[in-house]
């Protein structure tokens, strides 16, 4: 019983904890040694998973890699066409450098021209007109070329065209002032006197027409002697014998009248003109005017005068001028006469040369 419940000895409480220390150290050994297993198979797993990302990444290396070369074919290709577009462009840009050069040039020489071309223009209106009014020999064109050169220049608005309106002005204001010929007038009144050529009584006619009046007297006075006798009948022989003798001597003198005829001629060819040649009379004297109207209508005022002229000596040579329609007539020839003249149209010098002098300045 002692030797039982005696408490142990410091030898034998020694190999006890040696034991647990033993223990211990094992449990801390097999703890080291999972700890290291598991350490190891995460170390193994992520070796694995860094191997699969490496062959992964390798893969789409090699994928990108190829991309990449076939992008950088396609590239060498988009950059040949880029080049072959860009030379086609600068071809195109150097194109349209030149057009627009020529453009600007052209935009530049219509900015710069443009009082220049008005200019120009209205000396050409004038110069126009002018040679119109040559032709026609009526001031009327040249007229309306200045008004419409002066409505212009008015709307142009520009101080140092001043000068040229005035020019306008004074060169407006003299044509206007010279009388032109109106040759459509002259034309009618020559027709007018054509149309009554026929119907002009010849000096023939007219003595002729004279005679038969002076005769219708003493066929009146017979009846009447014839009618005093028959009154003076109851008077008595001796009345009655004076009154047969009266008549009687009255019908002697009528016929010895008839037989001698005393008149002034003036001409005396036209009474020698036989009654055939009255109308070719009539004939030449048509010519003669209508030759006259041709001549007013192509500015020979000369010719035409001359032809007047002639047609006048006829009218008082072969014609009566005592008739109403003979007066007419020739007052239609004369005053056809009268007028029919030449009539140089003034030019507009002092426009022109106040166009001149602009330019000159310009």
């Amino acid at each position: 019983m002692n030797d039982a419940t005696s408490p142990p000895t410091p030898t034998d409480r020694h190999p006890s904890a040696h034991v647990r220390w033993l223990w211990s150290a094992v449990a801390l050994l097999g703890v080291i040694a999972v700890a290291g297993g598991v350490l190891a198979w995460k170390a193994d797993q992520r070796g694995a998973s860094l191997e699969q990302e490496l062959v992964r990444r390798q893969q789409d290396s090699s994928t990108q890699s190829t991309e990449a070369r076939m992008l950088a074919k396609q590239a060498q290709g988009g950059m040949a066409d880029n080049a072959a577009k860009v030379a086609l462009l600068e071809a195109r840009v150097a194109e349209v450098g030149v057009q627009r050069t020529q453009l600007e040039d052209l935009i530049q020489s219509l900015s710069r021209s443009r009082d220049e071309n008005l200019l120009v223009d209205v000396e050409a209106g004038l110069r126009v007109a002018l040679q119109q009014s040559a032709i026609t020999g009526s001031v009327e064109p040249l007229v309306a070329s200045l008004k419409q050169s002066d409505e212009r220049l008015a709307r142009h608005n520009q101080p140092r065209l001043e000068g040229v309106r005035r020019a306008i002005a004074r060169d407006l204001d003299r044509v206007k002032a010279v009388s032109v010929t109106d040759v459509s007038t002259l034309s009618i009144k020559l027709d007018e006197a054509i149309r009554m050529v026929d119907e002009l009584p010849l000096v023939t006619q007219a003595e002729a027409r004279r005679d038969g009046a002076r005769g219708a007297p003493g066929s009146v006075a017979r009846p009447a002697s014839a009618t005093a006798s028959g009154g003076a009948a109851e008077a008595g022989w001796p009345g009655r014998l004076g009154e047969l003798w009266s008549g009687v001597g009255q019908s002697v003198w009528g016929d010895v009248k008839s037989l001698v005829r005393v008149s002034r001629i003036d001409h005396p060819d036209a009474m020698l003109l036989a009654p055939e040649q009255a109308f070719f009379l009539r004939e030449n004297l048509k010519l003669r005017l209508l030759n006259a109207r041709l001549a007013l209508l192509s500015r020979q005022f000369d010719t035409a005068q001359s032809d007047l002229m002639v047609a006048q000596s006829a009218l008082e040579r072969y014609f009566d001028r005592s008739a109403r329609r003979t007066v007419l007539a020739s007052e239609l020839v004369k005053q056809v006469a009268g007028q029919a003249r030449l009539v140089v149209v003034p030019r507009p010098d002092d426009t022109l040369a106040a166009l001149t002098a602009l330019g000159i300045g310009r």
